[in-house]
């Protein structure tokens, strides 16, 4: 009977702790993003720049890249905000983000773009713009958490 009731204590307490490791793994944070990019296109396109990612009180830096094809020309930068949602921890945010959009902007601008990554991190983001663009393209970001 000490083997059976060993086992069964043993038993238990696996089956408790997988539990709880399938709750914590199910439930996803968010966080909020600001960073700006410089955009420069003359039909394809090119972007940079970096901000901060802010999950569980912690400032994480980041940097952002990408590239646009289709109509677009101009000069622009960007400044973001927003939501990240979908995360667990800060590398989530780590990606390649896709979108296809259109919009012009002389001297300032609005923005508000939802973009998700492979990993299930959504970034609902506002913008202002400033400078002179014009486009109807599709464009990836990439954005990496230092």
């Amino acid at each position: 009977m000490k083997i059976s009731s060993s086992f069964r204590s043993v038993a238990v307490a696996v089956i408790a702790a997988a539990g709880i490791s399938f709750a914590t793994a199910a439930h996803a944070d968010s966080g909020t993003i600001r960073f700006a990019v410089y955009k420069a296109a003359f039909f394809v396109g090119g972007t940079g720049g970096d901000g901060t990612l802010t999950f569980h009180g912690r400032r994480y830096p980041i940097s952002v890249g990408g590239i646009s094809g289709g109509f677009a020309f101009g000069a622009s930068k960007t400044y973001f905000r927003g939501t990240v949602r979908h995360i667990r921890r800060a590398r989530d945010v780590t990606g390649v983000y896709g979108a296809a959009g259109g919009g012009a902007a002389l001297g300032r601008g609005a923005q508000v773009i939802v973009m998700t990554n492979d990993k299930g991190a959504q970034l609902e983001l506002t913008g202002r713009q400033v400078g002179l663009q014009v486009n109807a393209d599709l464009s990836g970001m990439s954005i990496t958490v230092r």
